[in-house]
């Protein structure tokens, strides 16, 4: 049984997640003592965090950045603010998801679910178990290297820190070259699921991925594109 951690103002959110996603596996538990909260995610060991933006006296941001220090346990960040800024902020911060409040439970789960099987993935195949997986594992072009079997992105032979949804997003780009992807498209096969309208998540990783890549990329004849108004693509200059 998977255990989903709950850090929320409202205590009830827990015993309702539980009455609904126990029969799914998961034991959905709260944390009493919001004003240490890091101590009660080291205590419990969850699978999942479950993170609410807006706590009294914390700061769903400054935990979910704390905790990205020493664990890369999934996090979803949960909020009633509506604000575009917010969800922004917490995806720069290490955030897997974010869902605004109030929330259909079964949404809530498909993206607990997706967001579980990336990180089975990720942990599967750093540790070599990679049978399942028939796809190449590794990407090259001049000045770049992607080892999605170690989940590791050089550039120019220097490590390049990326986390792996970045990872998996180069990746999958870089795996069809020239190809013109939607923000849908990237979502359904990056993220593994219909990301329920919100694609701003994609765009927001692409200006992470630019940032690291750029410095590398403008000596090389390859460049993470955008294609306004369709999506992007990961742009080579084959003509040599």
């Amino acid at each position: 049984m998977k255990r989903i951690l709950v850090i929320d103002e409202d205590l009830a959110i827990v015993d309702f997640l539980n009455s609904r996603f126990s029969q799914e596996g998961f034991e959905v538990i709260g944390c009493k003592d919001r004003t240490n909260v890091l101590e009660c995610f080291k205590n419990h060991s969850p699978d999942l965090l479950l993170l609410d933006v807006v706590l009294t006296g914390v700061d769903g941001f400054e935990v979910c950045k704390e905790i990205r220090k020493f664990s890369d346990t999934p996090i979803i960040m949960l909020t009633s603010r509506g604000d575009v800024y917010d969800k922004i902020v917490g995806l720069e911060l290490g955030a897997d998801d974010y869902l605004q409040k109030p929330f259909e439970p079964k949404e809530l789960l498909a993206r607990i679910k997706a967001v579980l099987r990336r990180c089975e993935i990720c942990k599967s195949s750093s540790s070599g178990q990679t049978d399942q997986i028939s796809a190449p594992e590794i990407v090259e072009f001049p000045g770049l290297k992607i080892d999605k079997t170690r989940y590791i992105v050089t550039g120019e032979g220097k490590k390049i820190d990326m986390p792996p949804k970045e990872l998996e997003l180069l990746f999958f780009l870089a795996y069809h070259p020239n190809r013109v992807f939607t923000r849908e498209q990237l979502l359904g096969n990056v993220w593994g699921y219909d990301f329920f309208g919100e694609s701003r998540t994609v765009d927001v990783h692409v200006k992470r991925i630019r940032e690291k890549l750029d410095p590398v990329s403008e000596k090389y004849d390859w460049k993470l594109r955008t294609v306004w108004g369709v999506g992007y693509k990961f742009e080579i200059n084959d003509s040599n």
